[in-house]
């Protein structure tokens, strides 16, 4: 074939003088023959298929530039790419939009798209949200894989303060890193249970004790305990915060307010006991004191930290606002309804329980979320009939909203875990190929093997950089790479 792109085609004139619109196109796409016009094919002419249509006369050279192979006898061409994804792609020249068929990986649907050269803006808006959604999917294996990688990589370039800074910050951020840092997340976690534990018991009468005043204090062995569980919380957080590589984001992160609300006010009644009553009365001082020992219960939520279930819970909550939202809506309207019958039905008892609509907000609420406490309840019977009704909508308006809410706490939670067990395999992929070219071997072309960029000067050892480059895992990730890697049909996804 040496020379072949340097020989016209046989026959290309043949029919030159043919209209470009009368012309029938016959491509080959994964094994699947299918027979298109000029006309159809020119109403998008930037497009791979309309380039078909003036590609005889170039040559061969032109022709394999467009597609795989091309049998001249048939004037076939054959496309190595997947065919139910082209069914899809050429809805574009009789409908002017495409749409993405069930089953079909967005990814690499958008791979198909462009090799195509059918622009993304004629995918339907039902078949981007879906793209984004994968994009985000694989964003964040791509961000979870670069942590690890960041975990595993030692830059020697860096000083001794930055090593033992990052060192710090694995040990504390990163439980799984080590064996001793799994023990410190337990002691932590451990500790956190001890102060809300301590903080719970005294409040019992029984284990306080009498002050100089006559007052009723905690008890000396509690607040000792609770004294050394601040000082681990205050040293735990200064080493996070000193460790930090970016300080400012870490300061204003949602869990690091939280563990800051859970140490400051033992320091501020601290410094108030001891140094506020030279500057206010007494009085005064006991009642901060007494406000500022109610957020203490703000480090129950450092539990979060250590648990993936209620970081689940909380993304949970917080996608669910709609469905929250309508569980509002549906109670206030119920319970202002209810609450006004109730109140008028009541009105002709001598001894009736509801004063006001305002004071029958109580029971409204009461018998519509089942609690049903009794200190307000109907004596007639058209308002024992109205809270019956009460009930009823009750449960069935907390009922509705509970699927969504329940479907997005799991479909997060699947996703976490299909999302983590992503990067493991990716990691799995990159060190299994690394092993290969240091063999020699290399399960991908030869082509990514010739294109695999030189390790930097300066590191000893395979480069994680250059295992992630020649990954060709299903679930590839193109995020970590400036080269440009292309994913044909025999490459699944999953």
């Amino acid at each position: 074939m040496d020379g072949a792109g340097e020989r016209s085609l046989p026959e290309p004139g043949s029919r030159g003088s043919r209209a470009a619109d009368d012309m029938e196109i016959v491509v080959n796409v994964g094994g699947v023959r299918r027979v298109l016009y000029g006309d159809l094919l020119s109403r998008y002419p930037e497009t791979r298929l309309a380039e078909l249509i003036d590609c005889l006369a170039g040559g061969y050279d032109t022709i394999f530039s467009l597609c795989d192979d091309y049998d001249p006898g048939k004037r076939e061409f054959y496309f190595d790419r997947d065919p139910d994804a082209f069914k899809c792609v050429i809805e574009v020249y009789y409908f002017g939009e495409v749409h993405m068929k069930k089953g079909i990986c967005p990814i690499c649907f958008k791979n198909e798209m462009d090799f195509w050269k059918v622009d993304l803006k004629f995918l339907d808006d039902c078949c981007k949200s879906h793209l984004s959604e994968k994009r985000e999917e694989l964003e964040e294996i791509a961000r979870r894989v670069q942590l690890i990688l960041d975990d595993l990589g030692v830059d020697t370039a860096e000083g001794r303060w930055q090593r033992c800074q990052k060192c710090v910050w694995k040990f504390l951020e990163k439980p799984e890193s080590s064996c001793p840092a799994r023990v410190v997340a337990v002691l932590s976690f451990l500790l956190i249970l001890v102060s809300s534990v301590v903080m719970c018991m005294g409040t019992i009468p029984e284990l306080q004790v009498l002050d100089a005043e006559g007052n009723r204090v905690e008890h000396p062995t509690l607040e000792n305990v609770e004294t050394a569980c601040i000082g681990w919380f205050t040293l735990e957080y200064l080493l996070r915060l000193f460790s930090s590589p970016n300080k400012l984001h870490f300061a204003l992160s949602f869990m690091n307010i939280v563990d800051v609300l859970a140490i400051l006010p033992f320091y501020v009644s601290f410094t108030l006991t001891h140094l506020g009553a030279r500057m206010m009365e007494l009085t005064n001082v006991q009642q901060a004191v007494q406000a500022l020992r109610i957020m203490r219960i703000a480090r129950i939520f450092k539990l979060a930290r250590h648990s993936s279930g209620l970081q689940t819970l909380t993304y949970a909550l917080k996608r669910s606002f709609k469905e929250l939202g309508l569980l509002l809506m549906y109670l206030a309207v119920g319970i202002f309804v209810f609450s006004a019958l109730g109140y008028t039905m009541e009105q002709s008892h001598p001894e009736t329980l509801f004063k006001s609509i305002p004071q029958s907000f109580w029971w409204a609420i009461i018998t519509m979320t089942t609690v049903g406490y009794g200190d307000i309840y109907p004596k007639t019977t058209l308002g024992k009939l109205n809270a019956a009704i009460s009930f009823l909508c009750g449960v069935i308006a907390i009922a509705l909203p509970i699927h969504p809410i329940i479907n997005n706490f799991v479909r997060y939670y699947n996703k976490q875990r299909v999302l983590e067990t992503a990067a493991k395999h990716e990691l799995e992929l990159m060190e299994l190929n690394s092993s290969s070219v240091g063999e020699g071997k290399t399960g991908g072309s030869r082509g990514d093997l010739d294109n695999l960029p030189p390790e930097p000067a300066g590191k000893e050892g395979l480069s994680w950089s250059s295992r992630l480059k020649v990954s060709h895992s299903d679930t590839f990730i193109p995020l970590l790479t400036e080269e440009k890697h292309h994913r044909t049909r025999l490459q699944s996804c999953k």
